[in-house]
């Protein structure tokens, strides 16, 4: 009853607040809001790309002004204190997700340069100039709250999410790049290593951040996570090792191979991520085992 009480004393606050607009913080996600919506419109009329990068690129141009404008929305209506007070630590959440949206839109606008720019293309010029400016009110954010502001996050803003953040990140990237291994069961089995760990990662973000969800579980989380960074490191190694031998044996790069069209490329990245990501999930488990950076020693 106490909790319901505070809920609706918390509900009886909540009133509109525009003014939240016209602060810093509110005007960087107008801004993001905007921006990311006509490089979304302008992409869109410009026509379909040639390869899975430009889905990934319109998703995260949908994506990132949707969740910020979830925020904004929340936030004018003072809702953010019943998320509080249901153990959800929203300066955290709201911060990482201003960091997810950086590393997201900063990404896309290097992988859309990439591809489509060129000194012809005035159309596709000015959708990289949008797709940069977007990525850039995201990085704002993120230095105003880390920096100016020196916000502290518990989980998604701190180390710990983050690294599961970037790990999802880098899984995402080998998704829209793998080609070529249909053919391979030895490949075929490296893409079922890349999916095994992917649909776990935002179970544990959300576990994490929803604290009364976590204390609910039968297991303890922690131990959960430590598991489940041991066998996705031991997955990863398996794929480092076979990934790029029955990709590339035999198979050498091409004379005429620019990077934008040519698919041997593509393949590399494939294993350029799988080492990143082998990477970050070795640190997490270094960390996680230590209990340092804010990790919990399991």
């Amino acid at each position: 009853m106490g909790i319901m009480n505070s809920i609706k004393e918390t509900l009886s606050k909540a009133v509109f607040t525009p003014s939240t607009l016209l602060s810093g913080r509110g005007g960087l996600h107008m801004a993001q809001i905007l921006l990311s919506l006509v490089t979304f419109l302008l992409s869109a009329f410009r026509g379909k790309g040639t390869h899975s990068y430009w889905n990934y690129a319109m998703f995260t141009w949908a994506f990132c002004p949707i969740m910020t404008l979830i925020i904004t929305i929340i936030e004018m209506f003072k809702l953010d204190f019943i998320l509080n007070l249901l153990c959800m630590d929203w300066p955290d959440f709201a911060t990482g997700m201003a960091m997810s949206s950086t590393l997201m839109t900063v990404s896309v606008a290097i992988t859309f340069v990439n591809f489509y720019a060129c000194l012809k293309c005035f159309y596709s010029l000015i959708i990289c100039l949008f797709a940069i400016l977007a990525g850039v009110v995201y990085t704002l954010e993120v230095v105003k709250d880390k920096i100016c502001d020196k916000k502290k996050g518990s989980y998604l803003a701190a180390l710990p999410g983050f690294f599961k953040v970037l790990e999802a990140f880098v899984s995402c990237m080998i998704f829209v790049s793998l080609t070529g291994f249909r053919d391979k069961p030895a490949l075929i089995i490296c893409v079922i290593v890349y999916i095994i760990p992917f649909p776990i990662l935002p179970l544990i973000i959300a576990t994490n951040i929803l604290k009364k969800l976590k204390t609910c579980l039968p297991f303890n989380l922690d131990r959960f996570v430590f598991i489940f960074l041991v066998i996705s490191v031991v997955l990863y190694i398996f794929a480092a090792i076979v990934w790029p031998i029955f990709m590339f044996r035999n198979n050498p790069r091409p004379s005429d191979c620019p990077p934008s069209y040519c698919i041997w490329a593509i393949q590399f990245m494939v294993a350029f991520f799988t080492y990143v990501n082998l990477i970050l999930f070795s640190i997490d488990l270094v960390f996680t085992l230590l209990g340092i950076c804010g990790f919990k020693r399991p």
